[in-house]
């Protein structure tokens, strides 16, 4: 589909009537009903009570005697009572238009046949014609409002004074001399956080413990160490390939020192949080977050030091991290600050990186939102998994995004933590561009490099060498470039998510559908055809 097909943001003629799933709740979303946007043809009740009010007041109107008529009259009186609690007592089942709190959704419970899933019937489809409209009109939209740099930095004003300004010049990664008290003790990672639940990160720190003073500074009669902050960030997504890539960047001689894939540090542990459902844990300082960056800081250290051979090839070493929820990720506000009456996150993660490393280089690795879906789906879903069942998830959770969207803005709803919490499956990690127009608000396009894993998949060699010119890197030995280009992938699909087989094609043409306008947007950006994925 060429970028001149895409409609984004334009109004094109469909048809309005509204399909009804005449189906009953589920009873773990909560008791309140919900706007679904589905059929009553324009009005709230069925044409045959009006029939039946004006045959009960004819029936009255032709008794002649008056004990008669008075008992058939309260004979009327109670049967059209009966009539109208019956439907009082079925509206609820049939839908109608109550509106909830801006923060309640609720799904509609769908058919779980197959014959359904795979044929769906005028009962259990939803008007995407409308809804696709309706997410075109709201993708047009003026970008957030940047926060003020001192309204960041007063957010958390312990992370601000611990990394500097500036850093070290002549070397390629972000560092700085941090003055070292002795009062840490000899065993200064014993208390890092991250080594309690890493157990590879331990045994770096068991490493870097016993020759740590060896990496000191001396000026002045006081000591120093080495920090550094991450020269990359590869921010997403989810099951896009990021671990992959991470791990093949490892060989490359200027990369190798990094010790963890995916801290969440911005996003989550920071704020005391490592899994939301779990609630409230413990904070991990920026200390913590720092130490995971010292195996290349001491080895930097070193050649500054003149204790290592070579051209200053040290001074080159580049740090990164990979954690995939950092381009998407910003929940931990509404948890923090749930009394606000702000519906979008008053400061993103990319506030807080860009305060501190305004030369950041960002990668992001995406794929077909579609298939996305499924295979997180697949990945996180432990039990009960079928391609019926994720057709069922689909499908409410494009009612609940849709009913989502009958009160708030696109972007609101893509950052909403209640409806992301509501919804079975993460519908809004494939919404790409919501979430790459926010990081163009403080990242200049050049720093921001964008892949796709189908490229990365079908020709490996040419999208490595693009991250490593992005990166600044050397170029690769032979022998390691053997090395990069046969390691096996990683994070594959399981052997028994793979018998599980693909979706059905109707959940596949709901979501290419649902995904169309994002995807025009997000290509139109770009300006590449290639991520409107429409011959996958």
């Amino acid at each position: 589909m060429p970028l001149s097909d895409c409609k984004y943001g334009r109004n094109t003629q469909t048809d309005h009537s509204y399909i009804l799933h005449s189906l009953p709740m589920a009873e773990n979303y909560g008791k309140t009903p919900v706007k679904t946007l589905f059929d009553f043809k324009h009005t709230n009740l069925p044409d045959t009570l009006d029939v039946k009010w004006v045959s009960l007041l004819t029936l009255t109107n032709l008794r002649s005697i008056s004990k008669v008529k008075v008992v058939s009259f309260l004979m009327g009186l109670t049967l059209m009572f009966l009539i109208m609690a019956s439907y009082i007592l079925t509206w609820d089942k049939k839908g109608l238009f109550f509106t909830p709190s801006p923060d309640q959704f609720r799904p509609v419970v769908i058919p779980t046949n197959t014959t359904a899933a795979e044929a769906p019937s005028e009962k259990n489809l939803i008007d995407m014609k409308l809804l696709v409209k309706i997410i075109s009109s709201k993708l047009e939209y003026k970008p957030r409002k940047v926060p003020d740099i001192k309204d960041v930095t007063e957010t958390d004003s312990h992370l601000f004074s611990v990394i500097p300004h500036h850093f070290l010049p002549g070397i390629k990664s972000p560092c700085w001399y941090e003055e070292f008290s002795t009062e840490l003790g000899t065993d200064l990672y014993r208390r890092n956080l991250f080594t309690l639940r890493s157990k590879s990160f331990k045994t770096v720190c068991d490493r870097l413990r016993t020759n740590f003073h060896q990496h000191l500074h001396h000026k002045d009669g006081k000591l120093f160490r080495l920090r550094c902050l991450p020269f990359f960030y590869i921010i997403g997504q989810p099951k896009c390939g990021t671990t992959d890539l991470f791990h093949r960047l490892l060989l490359h001689p200027e990369i190798k020192f990094n010790t963890m894939k995916e801290p969440h540090w911005w996003t989550r542990k920071r704020f005391g949080y490592i899994r939301f459902k779990d609630g409230f844990q413990e904070s991990f300082p920026v200390e913590d977050y720092l130490d995971l960056f010292d195996l290349a800081a001491h080895n930097i250290q070193e050649e500054i030091r003149g204790n290592s051979s070579g051209v200053h090839r040290a001074l080159q070493l580049i740090t990164g991290e990979a954690s995939a929820s950092t381009m998407w990720d910003n929940q931990a506000w509404s948890y923090l600050h749930g009394d606000m009456e702000e519906t979008e996150p008053p400061f993103l993660a990319q506030d807080f990186i860009h305060t501190v490393q305004p030369g950041a280089k960002i990668i992001i690795m995406l794929r077909d939102p579609v298939e996305r879906l499924y295979s997180d789906y697949l990945y996180f879903k432990m039990a009960n998994k079928s391609a019926e069942d994720f057709h069922q998830k689909v499908v409410e959770s494009v009612q609940l995004f849709q009913s989502c969207l009958s009160e708030r803005s696109l972007r609101s709803c893509a950052y909403n933590t209640t409806l992301s919490n509501t919804m079975p499956v993460r519908l809004n990690l494939g919404m790409y561009i919501v979430f790459l127009l926010d990081w163009l608000t403080v990242f200049h396009r050049e720093q921001i490099l964008v892949l796709r894993l189908e490229d990365y998949a079908a020709n490996l060699k040419v999208t490595i060498k693009k991250v490593f010119d992005f990166l600044g890197v050397g170029p690769l030995s032979e022998h390691v470039e053997s090395a990069l280009t046969k390691r096996p992938m990683s994070n594959t699909r399981r052997a028994a998510d793979r018998n599980l087989g693909p979706m059905f094609p109707a959940t596949r043409d709901l979501l290419r559908k649902f995904h169309q306008p994002l995807n025009c947007k997000l290509a139109s950006v770009l300006d590449k055809k290639t991520f409107l994925w429409s011959n996958t």
